[in-house]
């Protein structure tokens, strides 16, 4: 099987060169289109990405012109897409890449089943523990099922989910919709432990503390309304 994974690039040039040597001796033994999508940076994240993709046959670059959101990368990568899975990374490197080869190992044994496959983060703070589990009670609340540490990556996800994602959201809130839909479609829904680690180089585009904490779960859960109706979240 083909596994075509997305990762949104936005503002990332110190992390750009680590990433792409990575990611090009990880998982040789598998048919992986990586994507970068080239989320609207400001930086030189898209001289960069062209410089460390040049002749690399197994990875397509996704232009984004004007940063959107999150989820909006994420989508324009999902347009690219070519696999049979399809699923993504952060490029920030907390998550190790080595973890998606995790899961596709899991993808491949399984056939073609119409798997979702999640993370579950662990080594986090107190802190971030107690903003995932309120987000957890408020979304399984709002959304009538049962989902939690909701932004945990990698995701992994058959092909055959994209036709019941008729309003993927623009922003982080995508994690929510696609998450829910999975449940709703009933795939064969699996989290799998994942270890976080510090951000080494670069910074976050949006956490940088507790007030930016408090800021992103406002929007989020003002979102997932936006999702319960069925309307579109940009």
């Amino acid at each position: 099987m083909k596994y075509s994974i997305i990762i949104p690039c936005y503002n990332e040039e110190e992390n750009v060169h680590d990433l792409i040597q990575t990611l090009e001796h990880s998982g040789n033994k598998y048919d992986i289109q990586w994507i970068m999508v080239e989320n609207g940076s400001k930086d030189q994240t898209r001289d960069r990405l062209e410089y460390e993709c040049t002749d690399k046959k197994n990875f397509t670059i996704a232009y984004v012109d004007k940063n959107r959101g999150y989820g909006y990368g994420l989508q324009q990568g999902m347009k690219a897409a070519k696999g049979d899975y399809i699923g993504w990374l952060h490029a920030d490197m907390q998550i190790e890449p080595s973890e998606m080869i995790k899961f596709i190992r899991v993808a491949e044994a399984e056939k073609g089943k119409k798997l979702f496959l999640k993370g579950k983060r662990r080594n986090r703070s107190v802190l971030d523990y107690f903003f995932t589990d309120c987000m957890t009670l408020y979304a399984s609340f709002m959304l009538r099922t049962w989902i939690y540490d909701i932004g945990a990556i990698p995701v992994l996800f058959h092909r055959s989910l994209l036709k019941h994602m008729s309003h993927i959201p623009y922003d982080f809130s995508i994690e929510t919709y696609v998450y829910a839909t999975a449940k709703k479609e009933r795939f064969d829904v699996r989290r799998y432990d994942v270890k976080q680690q510090e951000r080494q180089k670069g910074k976050s585009s949006w956490n940088r503390g507790f007030v930016s904490k408090i800021r992103q779960s406002k929007v989020i859960m003002q979102d997932i309304v936006m999702i319960r109706k069925g309307k579109q979240v940009k």
